[in-house]
Parts: structure tokens; sequence; C-alpha cells
């Protein structure tokens, strides 16, 4: 007579036998310096350049996955330092097959520097690494595997909306989305002056006219007071949200601006942790989430922030990393936008698809990313 005890043996067994082949037995990591695409800057800085760090692992059936984050220019090293010294040792025996497992044992191992940017930076290099593996071994692009909502999302635009254009230069290339399909463009704000950020968009809204998104970031920039007074001019030209106008920390702040206007409030690219977001949500400070999935510390505090906003009634529109985000937002029922910055052209075989304003999930198994190893190879720095 089989007993319970004998099937739940046999299920383990089983299971065992099933996962063996993605134990990890090798991990590597890289630091590359990208060019910037275009110049790019906000109220507070200049993107100068993308430090991107990779991992490289290999399981036991010879799958291999390829994972990365970045910085905008500083603290690379100390990201591939932590990697190199403390996390990828502890890799070597672990399950690709298990992110959950593997991304709990790593935290745990490095609790004195969580939560923080450097330690999610390199947790996100590690598990986008894992997931790659993850889902090519099953022979899934992430977007299915990580929830299958849709194939595709909306686009819009942030390339032509940098604080050093020209008005003219901003009408231009919001023109031009427009007609590429887009349904929006993120404008940045922080002028010295609230009517000089004004005219900048009334200028956009009049070329574009009242069906496209106009988003506004203000990369933390303003005191609560000045970003109540910005709020209520923006209001004017009826902007799609008002993003980053505080530091993340200030999360009462981002309460108080949330009720004194209309626009809703976008955070979260300055944010490292589920917890959180939990207090921004829970308070009322963030109508829109937007978790950047090499600053929460990967794929997998990524889909679990997407799940606590939608318990919310919160859209998603992650920051930044479109050609990895295009992915996820597709996995997830609420997405809203996917931001448009090109970044990985220098070292990448492929491009994200995006026709008639939306961008395609890629079909191939893995992230579906096409990196160009050559190309990367003459970009290492360390």
């Amino acid at each position: 007579m089989t007993t319970t005890h004998d099937t739940t043996r046999s299920l383990l067994e089983v299971t065992a036998d099933a996962t063996a082949g993605s134990r990890i037995v090798h991990a590597e990591a890289q630091l590359c310096d990208l060019p910037v695409e275009t110049e790019r800057t906000d109220a507070l800085q200049t993107f100068v350049k993308q430090e991107t760090i990779f991992v490289r692992l290999r399981t036991a059936d010879g799958t291999e996955g390829t994972g990365y984050s970045y910085t905008i220019g500083t603290g690379g090293g100390a990201v591939l330092s932590l990697l190199r010294e403390t996390l990828l040792p502890a890799l070597i025996g672990l399950e690709a097959e298990r992110p959950e497992a593997l991304w709990l044992a790593l935290f745990g191992i490095t609790r004195a520097t969580t939560v923080g940017p450097l330690t999610a930076l390199a947790l996100a290099a590690v598990d986008t690494a894992v997931w790659d593996a993850k889902t090519r071994r099953a022979g899934l692009p992430l977007w299915v595997a990580a929830g299958g909502a849709s194939p595709s999302v909306p686009v819009y635009d942030t390339e032509g909306g940098w604080l050093h254009f020209r008005t003219d230069e901003l009408v231009a290339h919001a023109v031009d989305a427009k007609e590429r399909g887009m349904g929006g463009v993120k404008i940045k704000v922080g002028k010295p002056r609230g009517h000089q950020d004004l005219e900048r968009l009334r200028a956009v809204r009049d070329a574009v006219g009242p069906s496209m998104d106009i988003m506004v970031d203000a990369n933390q920039s303003f005191t609560v007071a000045e970003a109540v007074r910005r709020a209520r001019l923006f209001e004017q030209v009826d902007v799609f949200w008002f993003e980053e106008p505080l530091p993340a920390e200030d999360i009462e702040g981002h309460r108080l601006l949330a009720r004194s206007t209309s626009v809703p409030i976008a955070v979260g690219e300055s944010m490292y942790s589920l917890g959180h977001f939990r207090e921004h949500l829970q308070r009322g400070g963030a109508s829109i989430v937007q978790a950047d999935v090499a600053r929460v510390g990967g794929i997998t505090p990524w889909l679990k922030i997407a799940h606590l906003a939608e318990s919310f009634n919160a859209p998603v529109a992650p920051h930044f990393l479109m050609e990895l985000h295009v992915s996820l937002v597709c996995a997830i029922p609420n997405a809203l936008y996917l931001e448009h910055i090109p970044q990985l052209r220098a070292v990448t075989t492929g491009e994200l698809r995006i026709e008639n304003g939306r961008g395609w999930a890629p079909t191939e198994a893995g992230l579906g990313i096409a990196w160009n190893h050559d190309a990367l190879g003459r970009l290492i720095v360390a």
C-alpha cells in the first residue's frame, strides 16, 4: 500500500531530479562603461555614463544566464566588489530553477548592507541572470514565465524631454513622438521659476493637442511647498503625472502633495525595497509605481512590488531599462506605460520592437536581450 509519506518522498525525489541540472557551477561578473547615447540632464544631475555590471552564470546542464544592473556614473566598482567577494562564491551549488530561495539566501548574507542601493544593484545583476537561465531552461520568454498578461504595452518617450533642451526642441521631439504613435512624452521640470516650466509645457501641449499624455519629472528637486505650487501650475496643461517631486524618503510630503493636487504622483525609481513602496501606497503618497528592476534587487522583488501595487489599484510604469522592463510590464495586469530611453544599442544585435506606439515583449526564451559579446568585451573596465 502506498502511503502519503511515500508519495511525498517520491515527489521530492522527482523534483530533485528535475532541478539537479539547474545547479549553478560557474558565475562571473564584469563592469562595462556604456557611452550615453544622448546628453541627458535633469534638475539635479547629468547622466554622463552608464556603469553596467554584468553577471554570467552556467548551470550543471550547460544552460547559461546573463544578467545586469547599472549606475549612472559612480559606484559600479563597489557593486562589482560585492559580487566578486561575497555573492558569486555563494551562488555555486544553488539552483537557478528556484529564484526565490536563491534571492533569500543572498539577501541573508548581505544583511549588514541592506536595504540600500549597492546591495540592491548587486542582487539585481545576479537575479536577472538567474531568471535568464531559468526561463531558457524552460524554453519560455520572460514575459510568459513571469505572468503573461499581455504581449505588448503602450510606450512613452523621455529621450526628447531633457531639461537642457530649448522649448522649440522639446516641441519638435514631442511632435515626432506623436507621429511615431507614442502615447506620451515626459518633460523634465525644475527650472528656477515655475513659469519657465509652465511655458515649456504649454508649448508642447499646444503642439501635440489634448489627446497626448504629458508627464513631468522633477527628479526629487522640490520642497513640499514648491511642489504644491508647481503642481497647480502643471494642472493648467493637464499633465498625466508628476514624477519624483520630492526626495523619495519624504513619505509624509508625498502624502500632503497628493492631497493638494489632481495630478497623479509617480514615485519609485529611487526606492530600493518592497517595504518602502508599501509605505508610500499605504499613506496615499503614490498613485503610479515606477519600480526599477535594477534598483529594487532584481526580477524577484520587482514582481512583488508590481503585485503589491495591483492590490492598491495602482498602475506600474517602470523607470528606464526598457529592454528588460518590457518583458516585466507585459507579465503583469496593471501595466500603464513603458519608458522609451534607448541605451543598449552599442552592445546588442537587436532592438526593442515598437509598433504603433506599443512595445512588444521578446518571444525568445530568456530575457530576450541579444547581447553582442564582442562589443561588450571592448567596453570592459574591470
